[in-house]
């Protein structure tokens, strides 16, 4: 791959978000829009390892499409749209955008962005689709990226984006921001498209590798955008803390063959200091806002306990738990509840988190899910019920659908504890 190529490659990934956003209001039709964008695309292709890279290369691919948008104009290829107006439009939306070259964070693209953003996270689209149109809108990630990303066939990602546009469009969804009495359930929407993308890039859901730090980069990517667009929503700040703070401990959380290190494990000299110093910046940001704590706050309230800590015997486990205890108040779910059994277990000892974690066996919901056999397999241990705790590490190993978790959990279910004598005994959920 040349060096204009490679260039290219990380201005698409850069630009494109605006670039669709910018013709998106032109235009006013998404897939228009990011025709228009892949047509730029292949012009910079075909002219930059021939002529150079240009200074500006987001205006560069903003021009070659706002001007191939004119060319079908001419050619009548823009139906019910009448050439001397849209061409109007088009000038006039592109001359606003050469009037704020100079400074990129121009309050009229930040504008197009976050309508984008919601665009693609609109809530009548399901979970899947919201996350396929999000990376590829506005993570620039192509359609063979997304597949590889969750491990599904090519074909099938690429239908659920079409199917995604076909519904945005018969639903008519207008491109512009929500109105305050819908905000709340749309902010939502896109607040947990992003944290679906790093969660499955945190702890993979399938396949060979236990992280993808790529699409936990593209996340935070995402969240800081989104902060920065909303800069009065706490949630937004707070979801930026909880992922930097996550991430941080990105390369501590496997070992040198790929195998998972647990969290009491981890070499904390390893952790990204620069991520926690940017977490906890953003939660300070969140936390002086009006308003009783969100969930994404407390989340990263929990997380902030760990970054904190310089190693495992100093984390304020009591802390932790009265913060999982508002947590299960403002969004009850039995994933928070296990986490809870983890953190009341450190805090009170093994007994009392297993009596929590017990009360979860029969829910429905956690019938597939592999850490609750696999925390109750910990606390039994624990507690020196050894047939009982390798029976459960045993059953969360048939569940897991990652290999290297479910490998440590088969050397736990076998007898071989595979961590550090001094770590024995503490949980160590990541």
């Amino acid at each position: 791959m040349t060096a204009a190529n490679d260039t290219l490659d990380r201005v698409w990934r850069e630009e494109s978000p605006r670039l669709i956003a910018g013709l998106m209001r032109m235009v006013r039709n998404l897939d228009l829009a990011e025709e228009l964008a892949q047509d730029a695309l292949v012009a910079a292709l075909e002219r930059w390892p021939r002529d150079g890279v240009p200074d500006n290369p987001g205006a560069w691919l903003m021009a070659t499409a706002k001007h191939r948008a004119i060319d079908r104009l001419r050619r009548g290829r823009l139906l019910a749209r009448k050439h001397v107006e849209l061409a109007q439009a088009l000038d006039s939306a592109w001359a606003d955008l050469q009037a704020q070259a100079e400074h990129r964070r121009d309050e009229c693209i930040d504008d197009d962005l976050l309508r984008l953003m919601f665009i693609a996270c609109h809530p009548i689209l399901p979970a899947d689709a919201r996350t396929a149109l999000t990376l590829r809108l506005l993570g620039g990630l192509t359609t063979a990226e997304i597949a590889r990303a969750f491990l599904a066939p090519e074909p099938t990602i690429a239908q659920r984006i079409v199917r995604a546009k076909r519904k945005l469009a018969e639903a008519e969804a207008a491109f512009e921001l929500p109105g305050a009495e819908a905000l709340p359930e749309r902010l939502a929407s896109v607040l947990g498209v992003i944290y679906l993308v790093f969660n499955e890039g945190y702890a993979a859901t399938a396949g060979d590798d236990l992280v993808r730090p790529a699409l936990c980069a593209e996340a935070i990517r995402l969240a800081s955008v989104l902060a920065r667009l909303m800069p009065d929503q706490a949630e937004a700040h707070s979801l930026q803390a909880l992922l930097m703070l996550q991430a941080s401990r990105l390369e501590a959380r496997v070992d040198a063959e790929g195998d998972p290190v647990l969290l009491a494990d981890q070499d904390r000299t390893r952790w990204d200091h620069a991520l926690i110093a940017g977490g906890l910046d953003a939660l300070a940001r969140a936390e002086r806002l009006p308003g009783a704590p969100g969930s994404y706050r407390l989340q990263a309230a929990i997380a902030a306990c760990h970054a904190r800590a310089d190693h495992a015997d100093a984390t304020d486990w009591a802390r932790i738990a009265a913060l999982y205890d508002d947590l299960s108040a403002a969004m009850p779910s039995p994933v928070v509840e296990l986490n809870r059994a983890v953190a009341v277990a450190m805090a009170e000892g093994p007994q009392a988190g297993l009596d929590l974690a017990d009360q979860l066996v029969g829910l429905a919901a956690l019938q597939r899910y592999h850490l609750l056999p696999a925390v109750r397999g910990e606390l039994l241990d624990r507690l020196g019920r050894r047939d009982e705790a390798q029976a459960a590490f045993a059953n969360a190993a048939a569940l897991a659908g990652n290999a290297r978790e479910r490998a440590r959990l088969l050397a736990r279910a076998a007898g071989d504890d595979g961590r550090s004598p001094a770590r024995k005994g503490d949980p160590g959920t990541d």
